[in-house]
C-alpha cells in the first residue's frame, strides 16, 4: 500500500511539473506576427465579419420572443454572451432610465430599422461583412450594410469639419495593432437593438490586432461623460471571410425603411 501511495504521489508531482512546464513554454511563445503590407506594416487587408449577437445586445442576454408575435420563432432574439468587459455598462442614472425607454420601444426608435448609418463601433458587429483596404496614407473600411464607408487618416491627426454618422478617424500603429481614435460622431446612432445609446460627446478608441491568419481581435474603449460614469470596453474576435469568391454585395436598405418612415404621409384615397 505504501509503495502504491508513493507511486501515486510521484505520478502526481510529475504531471504537475509537466503542466507547469507547458504553461511556462506557452507564456514564452512569441505573439502572432501578421504578414506585412508593402510599407512593412501588418497586413489587415481582407473581408471580415463578427459572428456574435452583439447587435441584439452588447451584454449577456437570454433568448426572447421577437418583435412580431405573428411570426412565431422567426426573428426571435437569439441568446448571447456579453462582449462588454465585466458585463456592465456604467450609465449615469438619467441615462439608465433613457436606455430602458429605448429598449421598450426599440422597433420604432432603433436607427438600424430606419437604415441610418450605424456609426462606430456598431458598424463592426452588425451581421454583415466589411472590407479593410489599407495604404500607407489611409485605411479604408467599406461596410456591406447601407454602403457605409469610413476613411482612417494614418498621417498627422486632423480635426473633423463637423459631426457625421461614421465620425472622424485618425489612426496609428502600435506594433501589430491598428489603433483608431474616433471623434465627431452624431448622437443619432445606437450601440445595439437593446437601446444602448450615446450622446454627441462619444469618443471611441478602436484596436484591431491580428491573432492568426484569419482572425483579428477587435477592442473598442467607449467614453461619453454625458451618458456614462466612466470609460468602458467591448472586445470580440473578427473572422476573415475565406470563400473563394468572397466580396461585399450590395445592401441598400433605404427602400426597405420607406414604409416605416413615410407610410403615414401617404395620401389617402377619397373612395
Amino acid at each position: 500500500m505504501r509503495n502504491r501511495l508513493s507511486d501515486s504521489v510521484i505520478a502526481g508531482v510529475a504531471v504537475a511539473a509537466l503542466l507547469l512546464a507547458a504553461t511556462h513554454i506557452a507564456a514564452q511563445a512569441p505573439a502572432y506576427r501578421a504578414p506585412r503590407a508593402p510599407d512593412g506594416k501588418p497586413n489587415l487587408n481582407g473581408i471580415w465579419q463578427a459572428l456574435n449577437t452583439a447587435d441584439w445586445d452588447l451584454q449577456g442576454h437570454a433568448a426572447a420572443k421577437g418583435p412580431v408575435a405573428s411570426l412565431g420563432a422567426v426573428f426571435a432574439v437569439p441568446p448571447g454572451l456579453s462582449v462588454v468587459e465585466g458585463d456592465e455598462i456604467p450609465y449615469l442614472p438619467a441615462a439608465a432610465a433613457q436606455k430602458k425607454q429605448n429598449q421598450a420601444n426599440w422597433t420604432a426608435l432603433d436607427p438600424e430599422a430606419k437604415c441610418y448609418l450605424p456609426g462606430v463601433p456598431r458598424a463592426t458587429y452588425l451581421p454583415y461583412p466589411f472590407q479593410i483596404v489599407q495604404s500607407p496614407q489611409n485605411v479604408l473600411i467599406a461596410y456591406e450594410y447601407a454602403g457605409a464607408v469610413r476613411t482612417i487618416n494614418m498621417g498627422a491627426p486632423t480635426k473633423a469639419p463637423g459631426d457625421s454618422w461614421m465620425g472622424w478617424s485618425n489612426g496609428r500603429w502600435e506594433g501589430e495593432t491598428l489603433v483608431v481614435d474616433v471623434t465627431s460622431l452624431m448622437e443619432n446612432t445606437w450601440f445595439d437593438r437593446a437601446g444602448n445609446f450615446h450622446s454627441d460627446a462619444l469618443h471611441v478608441v478602436e484596436r484591431y490586432t491580428p491573432r492568426s491568419a484569419d482572425t483579428l481581435t477587435y477592442e473598442a474603449t467607449i467614453e461619453d461623460p454625458k451618458v456614462f460614469s466612466r470609460p468602458w470596453k467591448i472586445s470580440m474576435p473578427l473572422y476573415r471571410r475565406v470563400e473563394k469568391d468572397a466580396r461585399l454585395l450590395e445592401y441598400k436598405c433605404v427602400e426597405f425603411a420607406e414604409e416605416l418612415m413615410y407610410g403615414s404621409l401617404r395620401k389617402k384615397s377619397s373612395n
